[in-house]
């Protein structure tokens, strides 16, 4: 008689931990950004750039034209070795 492979997975301690978004504030830099997302116990993985647009009519048509941009981190948090 065979013997089946349990597969068991390895659960995670605290799901609400696994993955968070931090968005750059206004005012703030890059950096300070990345310090706030090592602060908090997190490494970024990702960063995503998102266009922000203004509505402009200029004779009877609307045209869109970017203004600023929204910058976005995705983040884990950091794995402690021992």
């Amino acid at each position: 008689m065979a013997k089946k492979k349990s597969s068991k997975r390895k659960k995670q301690s605290n799901p609400s931990r696994s993955k968070k978004q931090f968005v750059l504030q206004d005012g703030e830099t890059i950096d300070q950004c990345l310090e706030r997302i090592a602060a908090e116990g997190f490494t970024p993985i990702r960063r995503i750039e998102k266009p922000i647009f203004a509505e402009q009519s200029e004779d009877g048509e609307t045209k869109y034209q970017p203004v600023s941009r929204k910058v976005i981190f995705d983040a884990v948090p950091v794995k402690d070795e021992h």
